[in-house]
């Protein structure tokens, strides 16, 4: 006799049963059908037993009798179409079913969730064609069985949601269908025991809150216990966050004071800690709700007073000796930290955009200075009061040099005795573990100093030079590239000590500049002490050796005729066609091949071929912006030359389209100076076959009609546009012609808005979940303009309602978006 609990399709009617079989059993039967491939994909025995889509219905040993229970009647649920990345419900019913298992019969393989009831689901996969999967439903009631198949057709992936309107609204918009979520404000506790924020301007310890201004973020996964990395994790993980700037008026209870021009030590504690980088451990539970771990052990804060190490060729040079580093080994902290990169061995990027406004420096500090340095120091904006004016501050400890070391000015004997070299200290890429909290994060000074903005890396190919591709964010400034010196190697993306990983593929390597030609081709100039005039005896800027050839990056790439652009800041790349991006976000400085320019102005070129006022501003230039996207010969990181057209032209979708609207804008579509810059992940459909782009916009041009916004794209590819020839007209209402190479116009299929920010933000940061069901977004200086007795926005307070208190102040955030259904967020 059979033990009823080892038999779950057995029949029992409360009784022992004794009219035994030695028959074999269906479960038997299909203990020995079962294939492995249907193991593989969890399905039960009953649907293996299953042959051809007909029904087997047989008597297990519990009740073989001929006259038993009929099997039920099974209905699989009707054939459906999808596309990818959205969830797909298995609508299956059995009358007078106790049990049901649904299996794959064909279709590349995907993981069914809830098996073992009539209603499953799962995710549809990738696919570059319509791709049909079979699916089977087995039902057991009573001591019988029965099974039915249906089948889902899915299709490439589409945008899949109806486009966000245009507003100026005090909340984050987002499609129907959707859900938003705000963790990691301004002010928010990331140390065990710190108080809760009171936003009213007396809060302190930023140590080890959150900063302000958040900028960009990206997800790094971890186990589900511990503190190990998992990459693959979409549950749980670390949050890393840069933290640029501040709403310096909402920090302090009456905005900002100072006494005879002196800072308050105070203030300017708080006001240095709320910039840098912040690491948190942030997770969901089981109803998709996230939470940020206040106590974890891997949440960090790194400032501008953090203890740095500097790596690659600058390192030990007498240009960063200062009075706290004397070798020129050591540094404190980062700055304004904007965009980001990544790697593939799990460490974070950084970088310091525009630190050279922190620093005073007046217009007399000659005396004591060299030709030389004073041409560096003007080339790189080095001169003014210093925004917050941190060196005036007299500190209680007078041994204390975190504020000093903010006044650049000569007045010591030497280097080594005043800060004059602390400016070169920064402008650098940083690379910080965010696995290991007492790290010291290295900057990476093969790869430049400047106003970096984005970093991202290109593909990784086992024996291939890996790259990292880089804009410097001021008008008329270059796009980079860093390409290492050693080949990858697949086996270091699971180091476990990453920063000396860092070491081997970022210390070393070769600086490029781009040119960009009229013809759609283009060049990378290697930043070379000794090549290409990079001499000492070049009349622009006599260089010395390497060390001062990445110290004065911007110098360099003048010498060698890069093609200066309209502030190159975002970069990304398609995982799978390779073409890299680099948001452009406007340049009032450009003007017309009719115009004489001034020494700050340049004029339109086939890269940056447009002049024009987009009114009310009545000022002349590039007011929108546009996005550039370039294909590497051969497909190669380490290529010297490649092609380009412009992705898409920054317009409103009311401006004149032959020369300003380009790109065909619609209302569902127009935007204006694009900023962060994003491809979908490659381990969901949103980043494969054909990846989603994401970017979002850092406006003023158009913010009489809308807040800033993040897009949603499903691009093409370099070339699949043509030639194109703008007008232009300067202020005189001469008219001059510029020829340029333009991609595909988008279609509402493949452009469409998805999001809408609250009153006087920017929207900036993005990364997902590997899995793409969960989106992090960045808004920074929301209310910007207002002050703290009439706070200009209310948000994130105002998200639930649209409004909030009206003395409640502002605070930057990041919102966590994803669908009420499961999907990949944008498909």
């Amino acid at each position: 006799m059979n033990d009823l609990t080892e038999t779950p399709f057995g029949y029992s009617d409360g009784d022992v049963d004794t009219n035994t079989s030695s028959a074999i059993t269906l479960n038997e039967l299909a203990d020995q059908r079962l294939s492995r491939r249907q193991t593989l994909r969890g399905g039960s025995a009953i649907v293996a037993a299953t042959l051809g889509g007909s029904v087997l219905a047989a008597c297990d040993s519990n009740d073989d009798r001929p006259d038993g229970p009929s099997a039920p009647t099974v209905n699989a649920g009707a054939a459906t179409t999808t596309s990818a990345g959205r969830m797909v419900t298995l609508n299956g019913s059995a009358e007078g079913a106790t049990a049901y298992s649904w299996t794959q019969v064909s279709g590349p393989t995907v993981t069914i969730e809830n098996p073992n009831s009539a209603k499953a689901s799962f995710m549809a996969p990738a696919v570059s064609a319509a791709t049909t999967f079979t699916f089977q439903l087995a039902a057991a009631g009573g001591s019988n069985a029965a099974t039915a198949t249906t089948t889902v057709t899915v299709n490439p992936a589409v945008l899949g949601f109806a486009a966000v309107a245009k507003n100026k609204l005090d909340v984050v918009s987002v499609p129907e269908g959707y859900t938003v979520q705000v963790i990691n404000r301004t002010g928010d506790p990331i140390g065990a025991n710190v108080p809760a924020y009171k936003n009213d301007g007396t809060d302190t310890n930023f140590a080890q809150r959150i900063g302000d201004h958040g900028d960009a973020l990206y997800w790094y996964g971890l186990a589900a216990t511990g503190t190990a990395r998992d990459a693959a994790n979409s549950a749980r993980g670390l949050l890393v966050q840069n933290h640029e700037n501040i709403n310096q008026q909402y920090l302090h209870p009456n905005g900002a004071t100072s006494n005879g021009g002196i800072r308050p030590e105070a203030e300017a504690i708080k006001e240095i800690e709320c910039h840098g980088v912040s690491v948190t451990e942030v997770s969901q539970n089981a109803a998709r709700a996230w939470s940020v771990n206040q106590a974890s052990s891997l949440n960090r804060r790194i400032t501008p007073s953090t203890p740095m190490v500097f790596n690659g060729p600058v390192k030990g040079s007498d240009l960063i000796k200062t009075a706290h580093s004397a070798d020129g080994t050591t540094g404190r902290g980062t700055i304004n930290n904007c965009a980001n990169g990544t790697t593939p061995w799990g460490t974070a990027i950084t970088c310091e955009e525009n630190w050279a406004g922190y620093f005073r420096r007046p217009l007399a500090d000659i005396a004591g200075r060299t030709a030389k340095e004073i041409t560096a120091l003007n080339r790189y904006g080095v001169t003014g009061n210093g925004n917050f004016s941190w060196s005036t501050v007299v500190p209680a400890d007078a041994t204390n040099t975190l504020f000093r070391r903010w006044n650049a000015t000569v007045s010591g004997a030497s280097a080594t005795a005043d800060f004059r070299n602390e400016p070169n200290q920064f402008g650098w890429i940083v690379e910080i573990d965010p696995y290991s909290p007492g790290s010291t994060p290295r900057k990476r000074t093969a790869l430049g100093r400047m106003g970096h903005e984005g970093c991202w890396p290109g593909a990784f190919v086992a024996g291939k030079k890996p790259a990292w591709y880089m804009g410097d964010d001021a008008t008329n400034e270059y796009m980079y590239k860093f390409v290492s010196d050693t080949a990858w190697v697949a086996a270091d993306a699971t180091a476990t000590d990453r920063l000396a990983t860092g070491d081997k593929y970022l210390d070393k390597g070769t600086l490029y500049v781009a040119r960009f030609n009229a013809d759609g081709t283009g060049q990378w100039l290697p930043l070379v002490f000794g090549q290409n005039g990079l001499t000492a005896t070049s009349t622009v800027y006599p260089f010395a050796d390497q060390a001062d050839v990445l110290v004065n990056t911007r110098l360099a790439a003048d010498v060698l005729g890069a093609t200066p652009m309209d502030r190159p800041e975002w970069t990304a790349v398609n995982p799978v066609t390779g073409d890299v991006y680099l948001t452009l976000t406007n340049n009032g400085n450009r003007v017309t091949t009719a115009d004489t320019p001034s020494a700050s102005q340049r004029r339109t070129d086939a890269a940056n071929p447009r002049v024009y006022i987009d009114p009310p501003s009545t000022s002349r230039g590039n007011r929108n912006g546009h996005i550039v996207r370039l294909k590497e010969t051969g497909n190669s990181t380490d290529a010297t030359s490649f092609t380009w057209d412009i992705y898409l032209f920054g317009a409103g979708a009311d401006l004149d389209a032959a020369n300003i609207n380009v790109s065909g804008l619609t209302a569902d579509q127009d935007f204006s100076s694009p900023d962060g810059l994003y491809f979908s992940r490659s381990t969901n459909a949103a980043g494969q076959v054909k990846p989603l782009l994401w970017f979002q916009t850092d406006d003023s041009a158009y913010t009489d009609v809308t807040n800033c916004m993040m897009l949603a794209a499903l691009p093409g590819t370099v070339g699949d546009g043509g030639a194109r020839t703008i007008t232009n007209s300067n202020a005189a209402g001469v008219t001059s012609t510029q020829a340029t190479r333009v991609g595909a116009a988008p279609s509402a299929a493949t452009l469409k808005r998805f999001l809408v920010g609250p009153v006087e933000c920017e929207i900036t940061g993005i990364d997902t979940t590997p899995d793409g069901r969960t989106i992090f977004v960045g808004i920074q200086h929301p209310g910007e303009n207002g002050t703290p007795a009439a706070p200009s926005s209310h948000w994130p307070d105002s998200q639930a309602t649209g409004t909030a208190g009206a003395t409640i102040r502002p605070r930057s955030a990041v919102v966590v978006i994803s669908k009420t259904d499961g999907g990949v967020v944008g498909l």
